[in-house]
């Protein structure tokens, strides 16, 4: 059916031919993009036409004007009708009753519609009060009635664009910065909205008004196309759903994706992300250029009247070979010849990003189109740019950026391709992949103090993630590629072998540290066999807290800093030959002495509380405080470690978890030692070291753990009972269905126990139920080490035979088996 065929079905059967062929238009299969929103418009212009002129017969001097997206012709399947009933104000009456017949028949058929009714001069002054009215006015479109009427507004209303740009651009500047505040970057959102957030269909929409101001212009080279695909999507997200939405959410990207023909959502994703990233360019670009032309505006006046009229001569500041800074820019320097200089790009980033100041649109485009390809390998100058390109902090951002829109990135680096725009499906990380790598150097850029070789630290961060472009374990595949990638940019062949090991284990530390026992002299020396020396330790370090801080603020804390610290501190030793402790054979402090009698003393439960404080640099080691005390000074607050001595009996370690978990306590570590008494008294006593952390508000005082966990001990307390209660008052929220918990034995993790790895969707009392599950299976507990990822935990378990000892293997196998099933359950 053509759009013809459907106006002639719209003519003849009013509201419900309309519906009908609007049905039918939307679920043809071989229409869709442009066609179809040029055809939707059509239909419903040649439908409100009949409307308008079958209720204005006789009426004169009023026309009916579409505005907006409308006005634009691109009505997606739920888009709302913006209209303007435009009239000369003669007859208010007829223009009223024209009206009632124009809106009532859109609302009767369900559709969306924002709607004025106005004179010219009222038109005009509602625009001058509200920039978003002036915004849908530019692309007013005249659909019905006194055609006049409709080009004279637009004319005034173009025209009062223009005259006003200087103070209007500047206002629609502040809008779209206040809407990515609220909304966030369409390029790195797992659920964006792709009219609202920066990158997105109304910055689309800002840049066509910064053109119609004549003022300056967009970088126009694949905008059209990158405001189609975002268009596109929309349209099949409103087909999938039923619903005017603009947000991509999780569980309807797969139907989005097939419903465009696409692979999959992450194929999905990654289109959306580099329209946006066009878009934001653009914008960058646009806005920097509107702010330029509005400085100089406001400052040649005054420069003529000195000059007695003459017009002077930019200013041009030479920042390296090559290379000058003009008008707040950076460009190239008029004897810059980009075809004899492959190195020049990176000359250019690095000044720029040095400098603090944009690369010009002008000079990236002319470096993309001339510059001849570095040769493999590199030349020094080439490294060391790229290494100061990187070192600059975060204004390396946006030179890379710049880089990257031109294709220049993936020409210098033909691996980077893999991981542009790939998006992250983990709550923990906020942005892409590319982004990720190029956030992790700025953060390592504030480290090269603390290490020997900077370059590799930086070169190592940009390129820690490059595997996860390939199928596999990406530390395995990034390893491969980041050795190429080093001898091809220059390295030698040691300095690519140290790379390659550090984006091999740039997840070793963190992972250690936050999984392991560090007190088993097993988890130390395999850290240090790993590593080999002191300067690559050195190196892992920086790059394990540049790449937590980089990923998200789930990713890193005080506590996982101090942890990663210890680590490394006792594998510095191993390292520089220093022999490890026997942890079993550390004798009892003092004050696990006096729990541990107490204890035996009373018959029950014996609890201490102390703070845990990350001392500031040069400060000694975090003293004692109370249990509800916090941080003093610069000191930043790790947790609270909780002592509890109680006599040796089974169904503790699930009892002190149900407490902690009932009184919102999280727990980070917790470790479980047997402690024989001294000579004479007859007995033993569990003494348990946890690491907790309140999830919000202050920590409980330890009289009313004591006696909740003494009610647990002796089952008049029912944990799960409480910990269910407190779950069903919560409303349960749409979303994605979490993936099933995992139990797997690590092998060779530990020489003394069997290390059991849990995976599962974080939830209140998860460590009172896998405590549980233990004790029925027979196991002792010696140590828990508890984190969280986002809403994944991640917790490691070192247990033993009744008797001590590691547990057979078929036996680990089995009590992993059965403490899988009695999560899933």
């Amino acid at each position: 059916m053509t759009s013809t065929d459907v106006a002639n079905e719209t003519e003849d059967s009013g509201p419900s031919g309309y519906a009908a062929a609007r049905l039918r238009l939307l679920t043809e299969g071989a229409r869709s993009g442009p066609p179809r929103r040029s055809a939707l418009s059509a239909l419903t212009d040649d439908w409100l036409t009949g409307l308008f002129d079958t209720g204005a017969e006789g009426l004169r001097g009023v026309s009916l004007v579409a505005v907006g997206g409308y006005g634009r012709g691109e009505l997606s399947p739920r888009s709302d009708l913006d209209l303007l009933l435009l009239h000369d104000g003669h007859d208010d009456k007829a223009v009223a009753a024209l009206a009632d017949r124009l809106w009532y028949p859109v609302w009767d058929l369900g559709l969306a519609l924002d709607h004025s009714v106005r004179t010219p001069a009222e038109a005009r002054k509602t625009a001058g009060d509200d920039l978003k009215v002036h915004l849908g006015l530019l692309d007013a479109r005249h659909l019905a009635g006194d055609l006049g009427l409709t080009a004279a507004l637009r004319t005034t209303v173009l025209a009062d664009w223009r005259n006003q740009a200087p103070r209007r651009l500047p206002e629609l500047r502040e809008l779209c910065a206040d809407r990515a505040e609220r909304q966030g970057e369409l390029q790195y959102l797992l659920e964006p909205d792709l009219k609202e957030a920066r990158g997105g269909l109304r910055d689309a929409t800002a840049l066509r008004a910064v053109a119609a101001s004549w003022l300056a212009d967009a970088p126009r080279e694949g905008l059209a196309d990158a405001r189609r695909r975002l268009l596109d999507v929309r349209d099949a997200l409103h087909l999938t759903t039923g619903r005017a939405t603009d947000r991509l959410a999780l569980q309807e990207q797969d139907q989005v994706a097939a419903e465009l023909g696409l692979l999959d959502a992450d194929t999905l994703l990654r289109q959306v992300y580099e329209a946006a990233r066009l878009v934001s360019y653009a914008s960058d670009v646009t806005w920097r250029e509107v702010g330029r032309v509005l400085r100089a505006r406001s400052v040649r006046p005054r420069l003529r009247a000195m000059l007695g009229g003459g017009k002077p001569a930019p200013e041009r500041s030479p920042l390296a070979e090559g290379v000058v800074e003009q008008d707040g820019e950076v460009v190239l320097a008029r004897a810059a010849r980009p075809e004899r200089d492959p190195v020049l790009p990176l000359r250019a980033a690095a000044a720029a990003a040095q400098s603090g100041l944009p690369l010009s649109l002008h000079a990236v485009r002319r470096l993309a189109a001339t510059v001849r390809p570095l040769p493999t390998p590199w030349p020094a100058e080439a490294r060391e740019q790229l290494v100061t390109l990187l070192g600059s902090g975060r204004p390396t951002v946006e030179v890379w950026e710049a880089l990257e829109a031109e294709g220049l990135i993936t020409r210098l680096l033909p691996d980077w391709e893999r991981v542009r725009c790939r998006p992250q499906r983990n709550a923990v990380h906020v942005w892409t992949v590319d982004r990720h790598l190029i956030e992790t150097a700025v953060r390592a850029a504030s480290f090269t103090r603390r290490v020997h070789r900077p370059d590799l630290l930086l070169v190592a961060a940009l390129l820690h993630d490059i595997g996860k472009g390939w199928p596999g374990d990406h530390s395995v595949a990034g390893e491969i590629i980041a050795k190429d990638v080093a001898v091809r940019i220059g390295f030698d062949h040691a300095d690519a072998a140290v790379l390659a090991t550090l984006v091999r284990h740039h997840l070793l530390l963190i992972e250690t540290a936050t999984r392991r026992d560090l007190d088993d002299p097993a988890t130390v020396r395999a850290v240090a066999e790993t590593v080999g020396t002191q300067s690559t330790l050195e190196l892992l370090h920086a790059l394990t807290e540049a790449d937590a801080l980089a990923t998200g603020p789930a990713a890193w804390s005080a506590w996982r800093g101090s942890l990663v610290a210890d680590l490394v501190k006792r594998v510095s030793a191993v390292l520089s030959g220093v022999p490890l402790e026997d942890p079993e054979a550390a004798a009892p402090t003092a004050e696990q002495e006096r729990l541990a009698l107490e204890a035996f003393r009373t018959g029950g439960p014996v609890l201490a509380l102390r703070a845990q404080t990350e001392a500031p640099a040069g400060a000694p080691d975090a003293a004692s405080g109370s249990a509800s005390g916090s941080a003093s000074g610069e000191q930043e607050p790790l947790g609270v470690e909780l002592l509890i001595a109680v006599p040796d009996q089974a169904g503790v370690l699930p009892a002190v978890a149900g407490v902690l978990a009932v009184h919102r306590l999280t727990v980070r570590t917790a470790e479980l030692r047997s402690l024989s008494l001294p000579d004479g008294v007859d007995g033993s006593v569990l003494l348990l070291d946890w690491r907790v952390a309140a999830e919000y508000g202050s920590l409980p005082q330890a009289a009313r753990l004591r006696a909740d966990l003494v009610r647990a001990l002796d089952g008049s307390l029912d944990i799960a009972a409480r910990l269910a209660e407190r779950d069903a008052a919560y409303p349960r929220r749409r979303g994605v269905v979490a993936p099933p918990p995992r139990v797997t034995v690590a092998p060779a993790a530990s020489r003394s126990a069997t290390v059991i790895e849990v995976r599962a969707q974080d939830a209140p009392g998860l460590l009172f139920r896998i405590g549980r599950g233990l004790e029925g299976a027979g196991v002792r507990v010696r140590s828990a080490h508890a984190g969280t990822l986002g809403s994944n935990a991640v917790d490691a378990f070192y247990v033993t035979a009744a008797e001590g000892g590691p547990l057979p293997g078929e036996e680990a196998v089995s009590v992993a088996r059965r403490l899988e099933e009695l999560l899933r359950g």
